[in-house]
């Protein structure tokens, strides 16, 4: 979850828009992917149970 917009990356969905694919685990999003709601950065988010 993004500690900004608190946009959820779905590992399932993916971001398919910014060139992650459906089925891309959090650890192979590159370091360089940034929140496609507001620009935060991969380390800007944090692991949350839904």
């Amino acid at each position: 979850m993004c500690l900004i917009c608190g946009w959820i990356y779905d590992e399932a969905a993916g971001d398919p828009e910014h060139g992650i694919p459906p089925g891309t685990t959090w650890n192979a999003v590159p370091m360089n992917w940034t929140c496609p709601e507001c620009g935060a950065r991969k380390e800007d988010f944090e692991m949350v149970q839904i």
